[in-house]
C-alpha cells in the first residue's frame, strides 16, 4: 500500500476512534459467537470486516451512492451531476446489474473501486482540472455510483443495490412525486438506516411536473414520512434533473461532506453503533451478580455429600481408632482388634502403594450417591446458575445455564478422584503412640517377669527346695508386686490411652473433612463455577465493548 493511501486511512481514523471501535465490535462478535443467534454475529462480523476493509482504502475519495425506484429519475440525477451521458435513462435503462461509477479525481482510487467491485467497463473517470465548469471543483474526490433500480424485478439488481448501500459513504436517495411514500423503499431501506442520518440526503425530484401550489404540501409530506422514519435530520431537496433545479444545492451539499472528510467517518460510526447496538439487543440485557458465598458454599456441601465425605470422615475417624488403641491397648489383648476390619480399607482408601496397583487410584469402593443426594446437586447447580445471571435475559443467560451443567457428566470420576487422591492423614500412628506401646511391653515383661518369679517359687516350693525368700516392699513380695503391678498399670494406661487416641480421632476426622471438602471444592470451580463465572465475564466484556461504540 502506497504512503498516501496510508495517510488518507490515518486521515480518516485520527482523533475519531474509528479503529478503536472497530476492534471493539471485533471484540464483541469473538464473545458473542456460539451465544448469540449465529445470523446476527454473521450479520455484525461483516460490519467489521466491512468497516476494516474501508479503513485500508482512500480517505481523499467519498463513495457517494445514488439510489432509487425506475423513474425516479436517479440517472438523469446522476447524468446531470456528472456533466455527461454515462447512464442510459427512461426506456434505455440496461438490464445489467452492475453501477456505474464515475471519479473525480483518479489517483488512489483504483483499490476502492475494486474494493466496491465495480468492473473497469462501468468506470469512469471526471478529470476536474481539464474541465472548466466550477461546479464540478467541489466534487474532486468523489466517486459517484449510480445504483441499478431498488425496486427492480431482477433479483440481481436488489443484491447490487443492497450490496452497495453497505459500501458507500454517503446515500442519495432519488424519490419521485408519484411513488415517494412507496413502502418498499421506506421499509426495507430508509427506516432502517435511522442512524445513517449525517450521511443521507433525500432527493424529490420531477418537482416541475408538479403543479406549483402543490410542491410545498408534497415537501411536507415528504419531510413527515421522512420523520415517521426516524430520519428527522436528513435534509429533502426539491429537485428537477431535466430543468436542473436543486443540483446545485445536492451538489453543495455532496461537496461540504467530501470537503470535511466526514462522511467516511460517520458512515463507518454509523455502521458500528448500529451494530453494537443491535448485537447488544441480541445479546439480552440485564445485570449479572457475582457469585454469593452461601450459593457456592452449598454446592460444595452437596457435592462434598455426593462424594460420600461424610462415610470417609467416619471412617477415617474409626480407623484411627482401631489403629492407635491396636497399638497403646493391653498388648494380651489388644490383638483382638485385628480381627475387626479397617474401614478405610473396605473403601478402598489407604491400601498402600501395592494396593493402589491392584485396585487403581482414582476409583474407590464409597457408596454411590443416592437419587436424593444426585437431586441436591443438581438443585444446588441450578441456584448458583439462578444467582450468577441475575437480571439478565437473551442468550447469556441461557449460555451462563448450559455452562453450569456442560460438565456436569464429569463430577461423578472427578469427585471419586478427588477422594482417592486426597491424603487422610492416617498413614502414620501419632508420636506418643509408638511410646506408650514401648511402655506397654515394658509393663507386660514386668509382669511376666513377677509370673515367672512366683511360678519359680512355687516350683521349689513343691520340689522342697530351700530358697532365699523373695524381697517384699511394703510387705508385698517382689514378685507379686511386679506381677500386680505390671498388670494394673498396663490396664491403667490402656485406659489412658483411649482417651488420647479417641481426641485423635476426632482431630484427625476433622482434618480429613477439612482436606476433603477442599478437594471437592476445587473440583467445585473447576466443573461448575469457572464455566459459569467465564460466561459472566464474557457478557459483561461484551456489554463493555458495545459501550465503547455506542457511548
Amino acid at each position: 500500500m502506497t504512503s498516501l493511501l496510508e495517510g488518507a486511512r490515518r486521515l480518516v481514523s485520527r482523533g475519531s476512534g474509528t479503529d478503536a471501535r472497530v476492534e471493539a465490535l471485533r471484540a464483541a462478535v469473538e464473545l458473542a459467537r456460539g451465544r448469540v443467534a449465529d445470523d446476527v454475529v454473521d450479520e455484525v462480523q461483516a460490519v467489521v470486516e466491512r468497516s476494516e476493509g474501508r479503513l485500508r482504502l482512500s480517505a481523499d475519495h467519498t463513495v457517494v451512492a445514488i439510489a432509487g425506484a425506475t423513474g425516479s429519475g436517479k440517472s438523469s440525477t446522476f447524468n446531470a451531476l456528472t456533466g455527461l451521458e454515462l447512464s442510459a435513462v427512461g426506456v434505455r435503462r440496461p438490464t445489467t446489474s452492475w453501477a456505474t461509477a464515475c471519479v473525480w479525481g483518479r489517483e488512489g482510487a483504483e483499490e476502492l473501486l475494486e474494493w466496491l467491485g465495480i468492473p473497469a467497463r462501468h468506470q469512469v473517470t471526471r478529470d476536474s482540472m481539464l474541465d472548466t465548469r466550477r461546479e464540478d471543483g467541489a466534487l474532486q474526490g468523489v466517486v459517484l455510483l449510480d445504483l441499478p433500480d431498488h425496486d427492480s424485478t431482477e433479483v440481481a439488481h436488489h443484491l447490487e443495490v443492497d450490496r452497495l448501500v453497505q459500501l458507500a459513504d454517503m446515500l442519495v436517495w432519488v424519490l419521485d412525486p408519484q411513488k415517494y411514500a412507496d413502502a418498499a423503499i421506506h421499509d426495507r431501506y430508509l427506516a432502517p438506516l435511522a442512524t445513517h442520518q449525517d450521511v443521507m440526503v433525500v432527493v424529490l425530484n420531477h418537482v416541475d411536473r408538479v403543479p406549483e401550489e402543490r410542491r410545498a404540501a408534497m415537501l411536507a409530506d415528504v419531510r413527515r414520512l421522512l420523520d415517521a422514519d426516524g430520519l428527522d435530520r436528513v435534509p429533502v431537496i426539491a429537485a428537477s434533473a431535466r430543468e436542473g433545479w436543486g443540483l446545485d444545492e445536492l451538489r453543495e451539499r455532496i461537496g461540504a461532506q467530501v470537503k470535511s472528510k466526514k462522511a467516511t467517518r460517520e458512515r463507518l460510526e454509523a455502521d458500528l453503533q448500529a451494530a453494537a447496538r443491535r448485537l447488544g439487543t441480541a445479546a439480552g440485557d440485564g445485570r449479572p451478580r457475582d457469585l454469593g458465598a452461601p450459593r457456592v458454599v452449598e454446592l460444595r456441601d452437596a457435592l462434598a455429600d455426593s462424594a460420600g465425605v461424610p462415610t470417609v470422615v467416619d471412617a477415617v475417624q474409626t480407623a484411627t481408632r482401631v489403629r492407635a488403641g491396636r497399638a497403646t491397648g493391653w498388648p494380651l489383648v489388644s490383638w483382638v482388634s485385628r480381627l475387626r476390619p479397617d474401614p478405610l480399607k473396605r473403601l478402598h482408601l489407604d491400601l498402600g502403594s501395592s494396593g493402589r496397583e491392584l485396585t487403581g487410584r482414582a476409583r474407590t469402593s464409597v457408596p454411590e450417591a443416592t437419587g436424593v443426594q444426585r437431586a441436591r446437586v443438581d438443585a444446588a447447580v441450578r441456584a448458583v446458575a439462578d444467582d450468577a445471571v441475575g437480571e439478565v435475559r437473551g442468550p447469556f443467560a441461557d449460555a451462563v445455564r448450559r455452562a453450569s451443567v456442560s460438565r456436569v457428566p464429569e463430577l461423578g470420576d472427578r469427585l471419586d478422584a478427588a477422594v482417592a487422591g486426597t491424603d487422610l492423614g492416617v498413614a502414620r500412628l501419632p508420636w506418643w503412640a509408638g511410646a506408650l506401646r514401648v511402655v506397654q511391653w515394658a509393663l507386660l515383661l514386668t509382669a511376666l517377669v513377677g509370673a515367672a518369679w512366683l511360678g519359680a517359687l512355687a516350683a521349689a516350693g513343691f520340689l522342697q527346695l530351700d530358697l532365699p525368700d523373695a524381697p517384699s516392699y511394703s510387705g508385698l513380695p517382689a514378685p507379686t508386686a511386679l506381677l500386680l503391678g505390671g498388670v494394673a498399670a498396663g490396664i491403667l494406661l490402656a485406659l489412658l490411652a483411649r482417651v488420647l487416641v479417641s481426641l485423635t480421632a476426632r482431630a484427625r476426622a476433622r482434618s480429613a473433612d477439612q482436606r476433603l471438602r477442599s478437594a471437592i471444592a476445587d473440583v467445585a470451580d473447576e466443573l461448575v463455577v469457572h464455566p459459569i463465572q467465564a460466561e459472566v465475564a464474557a457478557y459483561r466484556e461484551l456489554r463493555a465493548e458495545v459501550a465503547r461504540i455506542t457511548g
